[in-house]
């Protein structure tokens, strides 16, 4: 089946992002293509107010609004400024922000190293984050990366860049998830989960 050239248009732009197939491409068009126009133009404006009125922060590099130089967490006098946790990307700011129990700064890298990928320190804020380091002012760095081969990698590297300044440089604890059972967990994990014991209290 021939399509008109503006529907094919959309599903090729609907198959660039990730997750979505040819065919999912394809059913997300035609639900487009019969919906409401108030539904359809709201969607269009909201791609074209993304990248307009989205910018990054001047000194962690998480979204914020464009035309701020800083982002809520980077210009709050409430937040601790000696306690950076860095992360992988702008998700995982949101992710450790709905637990509502940390309360430093972030710094995100805005990806994590993958040689395979071409993707090396260069490519990501690694240079920055040193950078902020080097002012004195931190006293602790966690590495929040994925629990990856690139995560990992990548924290591996941030720690030996780190290893200069006197500070505390922690990673995320690792172990099993609540609810989870012993029998399905992976060795991995069971080994991680060993070596992160905690005392009871």
């Amino acid at each position: 089946m021939i399509l008109p050239e503006s529907i094919q248009s959309l599903i090729n732009g609907l198959e660039r992002l990730p997750g979505i197939g040819p065919k999912s491409a394809s059913r997300l068009a035609f639900y487009l293509l019969r919906v409401p126009e108030d539904i359809a133009q709201d969607l269009a404006s909201a791609l074209a107010n993304l990248k307009a009125n989205t910018a990054f922060c001047q000194e962690c590099f998480n979204i914020t609004e464009a035309g701020r130089e800083r982002c809520e967490v980077c210009a709050s006098s409430q937040r601790d400024s000696s306690l950076v946790c860095v992360v992988e990307e702008a998700l995982d700011v949101l992710a450790l922000e709905r637990t509502g129990g940390y309360q430093g700064k972030y710094h995100v890298l805005q990806g994590v190293l993958s040689p395979i990928e071409g993707i090396g320190p260069d490519d990501l804020k690694i240079r920055q984050l040193i950078a902020r380091v080097a002012q004195g002012e931190i006293r602790e760095v966690i590495l929040a990366t994925n629990p990856s081969m690139e995560g990992d990698a990548t924290a591996l590297y941030l720690q030996g860049q780190l290893k200069q300044f006197n500070i505390h440089v922690t990673r995320l604890a690792r172990g099993l998830p609540v609810g989870g059972d012993l029998e399905y967990a992976d060795q991995n994990t069971l080994l991680r989960a060993l070596s992160g014991r905690q005392e009871m209290s």
